[in-house]
């Protein structure tokens, strides 16, 4: 499995209404709250040969209503 990480940036005032879509679609492995220049933190795993991760991005989460921009962020290995 391979983790990667989504910033994501939401609509005025639909953060809760994004992290719960997010948590309804069961795609993400954890979704946090952030301070800054974007919304919401979500972690994500695929297959190593499944899926792209950014065809993943774009058909799985960008498609979620009130998402404005996203940041993927591609982990490497975890210690």
């Amino acid at each position: 499995m391979r983790a990667f990480f989504v910033q994501i940036k939401c609509e005025l005032g639909k953060s809760y209404e994004v992290a719960s879509a997010l948590a309804d679609a069961e795609i993400a492995s954890e979704i946090y709250s952030t301070a800054g220049s974007f919304d919401l933190l979500a972690k994500f795993y695929v297959e190593e040969d499944e899926i792209d991760i950014g065809h993943f991005v774009n058909q799985r989460v960008q498609v979620i209503p009130h998402i404005k921009d996203t940041h993927t962020i591609v982990t490497y290995r975890a210690f």
